[in-house]
């Protein structure tokens, strides 16, 4: 049965958290043997982190955890409830709009859920990536 953890990093609304939490995030895979995951697993919680700074007015959060399955969970928790946009299809050169089609390429699955954190209503941002 692999080895299972969570990790939570709480971060402010600034665009700098975004880094902070990619290079968090690297650290604790590697810590846990789990490079191997790094690249991608960085550009999925950067998508889901600058999403969640950029688009609401509070905190936010970054949550990693891995299951007794060996799936290994990444969210990122802010402030607003409103449901994220479904991804679509970017057109040309446009940078805004690609974060969720990323996430959908990348991940093996994603969601939201609603969450009540901190007293706040808010949502979870997620995907999963399976341990090879």
């Amino acid at each position: 049965m692999p080895e299972t953890w969570n990790y939570t990093l709480y971060v402010p609304n600034d665009p700098r958290a975004v880094t902070i939490s990619r290079r968090t995030l690297r650290l604790i895979l590697t810590m846990h043997g789990l490079i191997g995951l790094a690249d991608t697993a960085e550009l999925l919680a950067a998508e889901l982190v600058s999403n969640a700074v950029r688009h609401t007015k509070g905190p936010a959060a970054l949550r990693v955890r891995r299951s007794p399955e060996g799936v290994v969970w990444i969210g990122a928790w802010d402030a607003d409830p409103v449901p994220p946009e479904p991804p679509g299809v970017v057109a040309g050169l446009e940078e805004a709009g690609r974060g969720l089609g990323l996430v959908v390429a990348c991940a093996d699955c994603w969601g939201w859920q609603p969450s009540a954190r901190f007293g706040e209503r808010g949502k979870y941002v997620w995907c999963e990536l399976g341990v090879a």
